[in-house]
């Protein structure tokens, strides 16, 4: 097999700002790359996670006009829900709606979209209402948002590959509520009155997700999602968005693929994704009609599994 890639050098933006999307939010984006390049945007995934500088290496600098943004609440978008942001104006119509003023402030006709976990989720959604301004999609780990998806990962499913750190995810969860619906459990105690309780199952929550992303263990991640105002943020976030079916009807995603036709697109998926399983990049694949699959063997969830990341390079140069 021949060597994987590794991610392009790290850059510095050439230009970024704070976009008013109403609502009271300021959206932080960012521009890198050629400025005269091919225009793509990167959403992010959680809901809740925020962009790394490392988002940027995706993508041939020399030949992509490269656009990152922080979604509502995260990151460095203003207000941050760490610190109280009103989450009733946090809805994927509206984060759909920030990502076309963006585009529109930015005088973007058209750009290729990349996102994996939610942000495949928002990328389908955005390509699905705004067919037209798409020119590639580029997924991984796909998250459809049915309540199969919610169920297993949130629900018990995967805490049976995962027993030690699913007692973990546990712990915050009173004893005689563990048997309910834990993503209901969890919204009372994360917006409970008491920080400590709060904070507490922020920390299990985000750290469920961090430990269980990657093939192998990475207790480096597992540290970075329990820092408290990324957990917060992060855990609210998914929450708020989960516990509304993330403002879509069931399966409408896969029931509204017919609006993908015509554009092209890769699918990079981990065998061993625990987070998004594999059945939901197939059946995204069997509904969206010239998409390309790749599932990876020995990779996980992560975009940074080696695997993943190699796949991930080979569609944006493919589509440069």
């Amino acid at each position: 097999m021949a060597e994987l890639r590794t991610l392009y050098p790290p850059i510095e933006p050439f230009s970024s700002g704070f976009l008013d999307v109403g609502d009271g939010q300021r959206m932080y984006w960012e521009a890198s790359g050629n400025p005269e390049g091919k225009p793509v945007v990167f959403l992010h995934g959680g809901p809740g996670g925020g962009t790394l500088p490392s988002f940027r290496q995706f993508f041939d600098p020399a030949a992509y006009r490269i656009i990152l943004l922080d979604q509502r609440g995260c990151g460095r978008s203003t207000p941050h829900v760490a610190d109280g942001a009103d989450l009733s104006v946090n809805t994927t119509d509206k984060l759909l709606a920030d990502i076309e003023a963006l585009r529109e402030h930015l005088a973007i006709e058209r750009w290729m979209v990349f996102g994996g976990s939610w942000g495949s989720t928002l990328a389908l959604a955005y390509a699905e209402t705004f067919p037209t301004r798409v020119t590639e999609l580029v997924l991984r780990g796909i998250f459809l948002l049915r309540r199969r998806e919610i169920d297993w990962y949130y629900n018990g499913g995967a805490g049976n590959i995962f027993p030690e750190r699913w007692a973990q995810f546990l712990e915050p969860v009173p004893e005689d509520e563990r048997g309910d619906d834990l993503v209901t459990v969890y919204h009372r105690l994360l917006h409970s009155d008491d920080p400590d309780v709060a904070a507490r199952a922020a920390i299990a929550w985000s750290a469920w997700e961090g430990s269980t992303s990657y093939l192998l263990p990475q207790p480096d991640k597992v540290e970075e999602n329990s820092e408290i105002r990324f957990a917060l943020a992060f855990a609210r976030i998914e929450n708020h968005y989960f516990i509304n079916g993330g403002f879509f009807d069931e399966a409408q995603l896969l029931h509204k693929s017919s609006a993908l036709r015509g554009i092209p697109g890769t699918i990079v998926q981990g065998r061993y994704d625990v987070v998004c399983p594999a059945t939901s990049a197939w059946d995204l694949h069997n509904a969206w009609p010239g998409s390309k699959l790749v599932i990876v063997d020995d990779a996980g969830h992560s975009a940074m599994e080696p695997g993943i990341m190699h796949h991930l390079l080979e569609a944006t140069d493919a589509y440069r």
